[in-house]
């Protein structure tokens, strides 16, 4: 929040801020929604959520950066961190993918001999 801060307050600067408090707000938010969730299913949503809006929040720090609003070394530290959880989310989103369906095989295969 202090990045928006300190960006200008024309009208790109006001643009690109509003855009990047709404999506950097967004990631705390979804991902403790995503820790609250009650099922795999949904914290996996959740997780993928995370991961686009960090993702556009990495972009709107990059339009800062292109357009010479802030200095690139006011930037980059915070990019670098969007950049990580990008990555991140991405990975544990996969991850929790790959267990779920393989807890949902387990248990159609352990369904199956049942009803045998």
């Amino acid at each position: 929040m202090k990045l928006v801060g300190a960006l200008p307050k024309s009208i790109e600067g006001r643009a690109l801020g509003s855009q990047l408090i709404r999506s950097g707000t967004s990631v705390g938010a979804n991902y403790r929604s995503a820790c609250k969730g009650p099922s795999k299913a949904e914290f996996i949503a959740k997780l993928g959520i995370v991961e686009e809006e960090a993702d556009e929040s990495a972009y709107w720090m990059e339009l800062i950066i292109e357009g010479k609003l802030l200095e690139r070394t006011a930037v980059q530290p915070l990019l670098d961190e969007a950049n990580g959880i990008v990555a991140i989310m991405a990975a544990s989103r996969i991850s929790a993918s790959n267990l779920n369906h393989k807890g949902k095989k387990h248990k159609r295969s352990g369904n199956v001999k049942n009803r045998k």
